[in-house]
């Protein structure tokens, strides 16, 4: 994708949610996690690349103590779709009897974050939790009515990008929720 198509992207998307109403679903989340969390001394874990903004604008709502770690594994890279999750980055803490809160962008057909979370309770959490920012409404989830425990924004079936979420490797920093002409 060039610079001009990549301009061409957001010129022509829907913009579904504005960035008023992504950062009220941040701050909602946050609240509810905040109430299932504060006495669990969690490690949260951003996915990367994706979960990187909403993470960012999350984790100073969170007033308990946590750590925090990331991992980068992903089915995509800069395509818009694909199947073998690569891990470039694992968990760096022991997760063994710990509740683990993974954070990520959206949950779509769940391969992903489910693969993540296996991987964490392999490792031995005691918990694992995931929050995402996006959750789409579709029925290919990787597991049957897979959902995520905390879910910001919901949306339709649609090729979304902005807030974290990309569109062939550009426009994750778009400011709200948007989707792609005719995807």
């Amino acid at each position: 994708m060039t610079f001009d198509e990549a301009k061409k992207v957001l010129d022509e998307a829907d913009q579904l949610v504005s960035e008023t109403e992504v950062k009220s679903a941040i701050e909602r989340v946050a609240g509810e996690i905040t109430a299932r969390l504060k006495d669990a001394n969690p490690v949260v874990i951003c996915i990367m690349n994706g979960g990187l903004i909403f993470t960012g604008r999350l984790l100073p709502q969170l007033l308990f103590p946590l750590q925090v770690d990331y991992v980068h594994a992903t089915r995509y890279g800069h395509e818009i779709n694909g199947a073998n999750l690569n891990w470039t980055v694992r968990p760096q803490f022991d997760l063994k009897g710990r509740t683990v809160l993974l954070l990520d962008d959206i949950l779509d057909e769940g391969v992903t974050l489910a693969a993540i979370a296996e991987y964490c309770r392999q490792q031995g959490a005691a918990e694992v939790l995931m929050a995402a920012l996006v959750e789409k409404l579709h029925l290919r989830k990787v597991t049957p009515g897979m959902r995520a425990d905390f879910s910001g924004i919901e949306v339709g079936d649609r090729f979304l990008f902005g807030y974290g979420l990309d569109y062939k490797g550009y426009w994750r920093n778009a400011p709200g929720i948007y989707a792609v002409k005719g995807l």
